[in-house]
């Protein structure tokens, strides 16, 4: 055992014996069904926080040669699976860990470097086969597959460092997927080849060097659903076994969405909310918001309109196709949104093609973004949005309509009012501070239709709930009447607190008062 030849299993008995521990060994069950099959290779992107070099640790647990991991095992969910045992430590692993190698290497040596770093290891295991001098790895590979027919799991973490961190060195990064397609593809030796980091595959120039691998992204995990993050029966069970309000940990860290689980949890944060027993800003503790400032200031048409409308908890449609895979060349505000639901700024709807931000935490994220300049109109609502909410729960009814004019006027320049949609978008920005203590839901079906936008109180708050319904081009009170003709507080039918209806109309025509409100008391 090695370093990067067969590691030993400590990394995975720390998680295993940590005060929080969610059993995602499942993910071994998928893994042992595509060894030597053509879908061997597999590239795993999901944002940093979310269990990625934790998954490789339990891989090289289990597949590692020379390791004894039965006990490590014993209880999990793979121990389950009829297949278990064949593949327990059976294969000679190399784990690689690419941001160590880049800080290293010399410059411009990075293979180089990786190369005799792993060399020195397999040398010392098959010194007897490896007698030749000046070898390259792969080379050193094959002679050890035809002498002792043993194949290899590459676990290789950080994949895309060299993309991320060199993104002006495009000889480096053009030699180093050549370097790994010529060690891994069409290789005899290799089992399964499975690498983690933050992009998909990049795509150089007019192919994928590496167009053997089986993309898992935030854009689409296919079969790896379950295993990108906490999914909503985990969390609940942490809930309760920590005495944790459920209603508030969805609102701060759930909303990452796929297919088949449309409730995945960020891992870390739920982890650090648990053992503090205190809901906040965990993302804080590994990324900064200038990361996402950069991003969200680039001078691309409608990337500030989209901004705003996913502020106010709208979303916008994506083409994540046109999406480079790299962090520098980006021509449009598609390539823009698609590397924030890449970094975990944004959830993806696939079946939709949207993004929208995914929880409380994100929220704070753009927030801190856009505080030290260049969005002084968004911030001056933001700003104002306490106040609103204040008038609105003390139905002060001109008030909250003069308290939406203002905000119109100062967003009107980044968001145009042309139906329901962007008014609604609108309003949720202006309401922005209402998340504090509300959850927003957008087109809930209600009775006889959909309610624009209600604001569920968050458990222990002692509000009452927010059903708001929108009418571009009437005034409040047809607002009002459609509600009530609707039925859409069925929505709320299990809720047992007191209900405000608000109705706020828009009207273009009334240059003076272009918004009116009406806001009425419902006890169900």
């Amino acid at each position: 055992m090695g370093f990067y030849l067969n590691p030993r299993n400590g990394g995975f008995r720390e998680s295993v014996r940590s005060e929080i521990y969610v059993d995602k060994t499942g993910l071994l069950v998928h893994t042992n069904g595509l060894i030597n099959t053509k879908q061997k290779f597999m590239c795993i992107s999901r944002p940093r926080r979310f269990g990625k070099s934790m998954a490789l640790e339990m891989l090289a647990a289990y597949y590692s040669r020379g390791c004894d991991s039965a006990e490590l095992f014993a209880g999990l969910q793979i121990a389950k699976d009829s297949a278990y045992r064949e593949y327990l430590n059976r294969y000679d692993v190399i784990q690689l860990n690419m941001q160590q190698f880049l800080i290293e290497a010399q410059p411009g040596k990075l293979t180089e470097y990786l190369t005799e770093e792993v060399l020195r290891e397999l040398k010392r295991e098959y010194g007897e086969i490896l007698t030749r001098q000046n070898i390259g790895l792969a080379a050193a590979l094959r002679d050890i597959f035809v002498e002792t027919d043993r194949q290899f799991v590459f676990l290789i973490d950080e994949w895309d460092c060299v993309m991320r961190e060199r993104q002006e060195a495009e000889g480096l990064q053009k030699q180093y997927l050549d370097f790994l397609r010529n060690l891994l593809k069409d290789q005899p030796y290799v089992a399964l080849a499975y690498v983690t980091g933050i992009l998909p595959v990049k795509k150089y120039g007019e192919h994928s060097a590496l167009n053997m691998f089986w993309e898992y992204s935030m854009t689409d995990q296919k079969a790896l659903e379950e295993y990108t993050g906490f999914t909503e029966n985990e969390v609940k069970a942490l809930c309760e076994r920590f005495q944790m309000d459920f209603d508030e940990t969805s609102s701060w860290y759930d909303g990452y969405s796929f297919t088949k689980f449309q409730h995945i949890y960020n891992p870390r944060s739920v982890v650090e909310a648990m053992s503090n027993r205190k809901f906040s800003n965990y993302w804080v503790s590994t990324e900064v918001y200038d990361a996402l400032k950069i991003y969200m200031d680039m001078d691309f048409q409608g990337l500030r309109e989209d901004i705003v409308q996913l502020l106010g908890g709208g979303r916008v449609r994506v083409n994540t196709r046109s999406f480079r895979n790299d962090m520098r060349n980006l021509d449009s505000k598609d390539d823009v949104l698609t590397l924030l639901i890449h970094l975990g700024y944004l959830a993806y709807d696939s079946e939709r093609k949207e993004a929208f931000i995914p929880n409380k935490e994100i929220i704070e994220e753009f927030e801190n973004a856009m505080s030290t300049g260049g969005w002084a109109e968004v911030m001056s609502v933001l700003g104002a949005s306490e106040q609103l909410l204040e008038d609105t729960l003390a139905g002060r009814e001109d008030s909250v309509a003069r308290g939406l004019d203002r905000a119109h006027t100062e967003v009107s320049s980044i968001l145009t009012y042309n139906d329901e949609n962007s008014l609604a978008c609108a309003i949720g920005l202006a309401y922005y501070s209402a998340r504090k203590d509300y959850r927003l839901i957008r087109e809930l079906p209600a009775g006889k239709g959909f309610a624009d936008i209600v604001f569920l109180p968050l458990p222990h708050t002692e509000k009452p709930a927010l059903l708001v319904e929108l009418k571009y081009k009437k005034d409040a009170r047809a607002a009002i009447q459609q509600i009530k003709d609707r039925q859409y507080v069925q929505a709320l039918a299990q809720y047992a607190g007191e209900i405000l209806l608000v109705g706020i109309g828009y009207d273009k025509n009334n240059v003076d008062k272009p918004h009116s409100c009406v806001i009425e008391r419902w006890s169900n």
